[in-house]
């Protein structure tokens, strides 16, 4: 059975109660009894979950059952993060803080007492209302959905070619899970007409191989989700008694299945032409007497089958939704009308699509559903992506030797198999993806209750929404806009843990969101984990950004009025990511930056000379850092460097040659230095990173020397690209022989000498 989306917000929440952190809160705060009873509670009724969701859209009690559930459930979540960031704050205080701040931290709501008494009230809260939910657990009912066929098999499969060949041609719909039982007695009731539900798995297989022994057969496994290459590996062999001409067709939506059961190359469906798409239209939307539509219709019906795309199923869909329809305006209303009202059409697109979804497994559903906090249609960075996961907590490290980020990169790529993305190039931080609309609507229904595209309008946002993707409709609605959005002043949004800008209209739109507004937001929504404030319009962030104590993701970026931060920024330990490139106003970043002891990904402008003041330096956690536009830097750290987790170094259009401590970077594995100069020293020369797998290099005129580094040191670089560099005139015949560099892209240098090179890896423009 499918994992619903709730059941995998449920296990998160499970384990989030036995990470080291948490249990660690538990005993500080002596709140074991509380939070064993929830444990238990919660765990009742996970155990229903799953079937639950599956039956939720024909029961409308059962579908406010699991709303309330659902919003209980963040409740928990919220109190258990409240006890992570409390342990995290104490950390930092017996780490950094002075006496003074310990002992104003006494009389503070952080006092050990204060906080026990309050988180005690808030655990028995919610405990007794997942208690009230369990009991009603009894009134839900099992359900299994039914699968669908595959057109293209069906004309395999009845071809009158295919009928000659094969006198023996079977269609088993294959179980979930690929049960070696059921598919040998849905093999065998199709070959003969008998049903052996009475044999054991023994009996079937001699049976089965009587039955096809030598005899030429064609089978379709229709719909196989199974990835357990064992089992199939047994059936093959069964099926093996066959005749050598014996072909067997199997449908699937997962390429790693194909891949598994595959011995040929799978066959991958392209869209419908415009041409074929017209027929098919046709057939669909007209009876077999009018060949031809009416004059009026035409144009309209072209629109609607461009929207199509070429997907033959939405296709048929459209056709089947305007069949009989006579009246010109069904027409104009199916053409003019949104992907997504199409789900209320039996059969249609998204519950076809669905089926994909509903096969996710857990932890990828609240992943997936997170595609609509991007606009439609746009092109998705894999590293803002994974950031946003990892500050709504849907990554968590179960191998400690991987980071969250790699995590994140496998979720991507898992997602990609099922067809639920479009990657362009390689699956990697630097990577993006678009989703087909059909996808995207698809992530819009799973998500609706979650999340919410709102605009500068919006009066109110429903009160399970917890994410919300702010667009602006229009230049009017900008020009008439008050400051802040109307829902942001009511007591629904004091839930919201995101809230995400259509970037695009932020850059033609700037000036939108002021100080007045993101006052708005920190009084108004405790318990943000991520804030987009990015292409802002204020000169000052206000000091109680401390009061979002859950914040992970602040974005700043590209607001030219900011100049400076308050040093309350640094109590928010447990922030993962700060945007600050493109602030050329910025003087200054606060002197405490040590304290963000859970920050991942730093991104700055400044006016600094140096950031050994700030204290990035002692970040241990950091894996990005990008510095740009800082036409005074001259020294990034020096002396006690503790960026030991650094993975990734950018550096663009630094003005002053910089020093960089390369000895310090021990984890480096990505650099890229454009239209800046560095202090190159022997010191450097020597300690060059030797994990460095990706070196980017552009407007430099020290790629030559660079290079030589690069060739001398015994880092294992994969990729190289140059780009702009006309003082570069060769790749070292080592390092461009070397077979772990598997790309070098060269673009602007128009006096390098290429060298022959066998496996062509050398792209050039």
């Amino acid at each position: 059975m499918a994992e619903s989306l709730l059941f995998g917000i449920a296990r998160g929440v499970l384990g989030k109660i036995a990470s080291p952190v948490v249990q660690e809160a538990i005993a500080i705060y002596s709140v074991e009894s509380h939070i064993h009873n929830l444990k238990n509670t919660l765990t009742a009724i996970t155990a229903v979950l799953s079937d639950a969701e599956e039956r939720r859209e024909k029961n409308h009690r059962l579908q406010l059952w699991l709303s309330r559930l659902r919003d209980v459930l963040y409740d928990v979540e919220d109190v258990l993060d409240e006890l992570e960031c409390e342990v995290l704050r104490k950390q930092v205080i017996s780490r950094y803080g002075g006496v003074k701040e310990k002992v104003g931290r006494f009389f503070s709501l952080s006092n050990p007492l204060i906080l026990r008494q309050k988180i005690s009230h808030r655990i028995n809260k919610v405990r007794k209302t997942l208690s009230e939910i369990s009991v009603k657990r009894i009134n839900l009912i099992l359900m299994r959905r039914g699968m669908g066929k595959t057109t293209l098999a069906k004309l395999v499969y009845n071809d009158h070619s295919v009928l000659e060949q094969f006198k023996l041609r079977l269609w088993v719909h294959v179980p979930e899970d690929l049960d070696l039982k059921k598919t040998i007695e849905g093999i065998i009731k199709e070959a003969t007409g008998e049903s052996l539900s009475n044999f054991n798995i023994q009996q079937l297989q001699t049976f089965l191989r009587d039955t096809i022994k030598d005899k030429k057969y064609l089978l379709v496994l229709d719909d196989v989700w199974s990835k357990d290459h064992s089992r199939w590996k047994d059936l093959r062999d069964l099926l093996s008694e066959g005749a050598n001409e014996s072909k067997i067709i199997v449908t699937t939506r997962d390429s790693e299945v194909a891949f598994i059961m595959g011995t040929h190359p799978a066959y991958r469906l392209e869209g419908l032409s415009h041409k074929a798409s017209m027929a098919l239209f046709r057939k669909w939307a007209f009876n077999e007497k009018e060949k031809q539509p009416r004059l009026d219709l035409l144009e309209i019906e072209n629109d609607i089958v461009k929207k199509s795309q070429g997907v033959p199923l939405l296709v048929k869909t459209l056709g089947s939704l305007l069949y009989a329809k006579v009246q010109k305006q069904h027409w104009t209303h199916i053409r003019d009308s949104e992907t997504l009202k199409l789900e209320e059409a039996e059969n249609g697109i998204l519950s076809i699509l669905r089926l994909s979804y509903d096969h996710l497994p857990s932890h990828l559903k609240p992943c997936f559903a997170t595609f609509s906090l991007f606009p439609k249609g746009s092109v998705i960075g894999c590293d803002n992506l994974i950031r946003l996961w990892m500050a709504l907590g849907l990554i968590s490290s179960t191998r400690e030797k991987l980071a969250m980020e790699d995590i994140g990169v496998e979720y991507i790529k898992d997602l990609q198999k099922r067809s639920l993305l479009d990657l362009v190039g390689e699956c990697d931080l630097t990577s993006s993806f678009t989703v087909h609309d059909l996808i995207y609507s698809l992530a819009t229904t799973v998500a609706h209750n979650d999340s919410s595209t709102v605009d500068l309008k919006t009066v109110e946002i429903s009160e399970g929404v917890r994410y919300v993707l702010l667009s602006s409709t229009s230049s009017e609605g900008v020009s008439t806009f008050g400051g802040v959005p109307p829902f942001l002043r009511k007591p629904t949004s004091k839930r919201l843990r995101a809230i995400r800008w259509n970037a695009f209209q932020l850059r033609v739109q700037n000036g939108v969101i002021t100080e007045e507004y993101v006052r708005a937001c920190i009084s108004n929504c405790n318990y943000l984990r991520y804030l987009d404030l990015s292409y802002g319009s204020f000169e000052e962030l206000p000091s109680s950004i401390c009061n979002l104590k859950q914040l992970r993701s602040l974005l700043l970026h590209e607001n030219k009025q900011l100049k400076k931060l308050p040093d309350t920024i640094c109590e928010l330990q447990n922030l993962l990511q700060l945007s600050l490139h493109g602030c050329s106003e910025l003087d200054v970043l606060p002197k405490n930056m040590r304290k963000l002891v859970s920050l991942r990904f730093l991104s700055v402008t400044t006016k600094q000379k140096s950031l050994q003041e700030s204290g990035i330096q002692y970040l241990e956690n950091l894996h990005f850092l990008g510095i740009y536009m800082c036409a005074n830097l001259q020294l990034l750290v020096e002396g006690t460097c503790r960026l030991t987790h650094l993975r990734e170094l950018e550096i663009a259009d630094c003005g002053k040659p910089m020093y960089l401590p390369f000895g310090e970077l021990i984890a480096l594995e990505s650099l890229e230095i454009g239209h800046c100069n560095l202090v190159l020293t022997r010191e450097n020369r020597s300690n060059f990173p030797l994990n460095l797998r990706k070196l980017a290099i552009s407007n430099s005129q020290q790629v030559m020397k660079l290079l030589q580094w690069v060739d001398e040191s015994a880092c294992t670089l994969e990729s190289l690209t140059i780009y702009d560099c006309p003082s570069m005139t060769d790749i070292p015949e080592r390092l461009h022989n070397d077979p772990r560099l598997r790309s070098i892209e060269t673009i602007g240098c128009p006096n390098l000498r290429i060298r022959p090179s066998p496996a062509s890896k050398i792209t050039r423009t």
